[in-house]
């Protein structure tokens, strides 16, 4: 990993943090993205700053709007700009929309796809025609378990875009194949910013449910995800990593 370039989206917090810390940990120069908020664009800084002065490596943080097309071809022309080339995406953005049925709303849905599959769709566009024509790379996307088996209609958005997530990157492996693969990870839960307000009993639920007694730490999905873009993976593509932990 040392000297390439890795973007990472959603990077201010939780799995996109850990894969921004992952990447540079082992010499990955970095472009970290996140929503254009002040809390976000806040932490996003305080990523940088953290990775620069421990790690040594170089680092762009851009606060970008993946579900803006206008956005994304921003953020592309300043990570070229500042690096030359592209090596690794993670596409990690995204958002989750819990409601009881009856109150979710066509807006709803619109901001969920928006969000997290059309979101992933336009930084791979753009990054991976390049990466493409550089001659390598590799696209990682992150899914959900809630793409593979439903879980509950209190998701029903979320889970659709997590779906959709899956199939678009069998299709954008065969659009940038041979030179850049990819391929996704489907976590189930993990701890944290998104889950933190459920009810411990709820939790309790969860856990249960797991053969591993437990939810996963954002590092944990993060190791997965640079195997994945890494050269030790270089023979994977198109394929969905399954992180649940076993399902008891």
């Amino acid at each position: 990993m040392k000297g390439k370039v890795a973007l990472i989206t959603g990077a201010a917090r939780g799995i996109g943090r850990a894969c921004a810390v992952e990447f540079a940990s082992l010499g990955a120069n970095v472009i970290i993205d996140d929503l254009p908020d002040e809390q976000s664009v806040r932490l996003l800084h305080e990523v940088k700053e953290m990775l620069e002065s421990k790690y040594g490596v170089r680092v762009l943080a851009v606060p970008a709007d993946i579900s803006v097309e206008a956005s994304v071809r921003d953020l592309f022309a300043q990570s070229v700009a500042e690096f030359g080339r592209i090596d690794i995406v993670v596409n990690n953005a995204g958002i989750a929309i819990d409601k009881d049925w009856d109150d979710h709303t066509v807006e709803d849905w619109r901001r969920s796809l928006d969000n997290n599959l059309i979101g992933t769709w336009l930084v791979s566009k753009y990054f991976g025609g390049h990466m493409a024509a550089m001659g390598g790379g590799s696209i990682v996307n992150i899914s959900s378990t809630n793409g593979i088996d439903a879980v509950s209609p209190f998701s029903v958005g979320y889970d659709a875009s997590k779906a959709g997530i899956i199939n678009l990157t069998k299709n954008l492996a065969r659009q940038f194949a041979p030179s850049v693969r990819v391929n996704s990870v489907a976590p189930d839960w993990v701890d944290t910013d998104m889950n933190k307000d459920l009810a411990p009993e709820y939790m309790a639920g969860v856990i249960e449910k797991v053969a591993l007694k437990r939810i996963a730490q954002p590092a944990e999905i993060a190791k997965i995800v640079r195997f994945l873009a890494s050269e030790d993976a270089s023979y994977l593509n198109a394929i969905t990593i399954v992180a649940d932990g076993g399902r008891a």
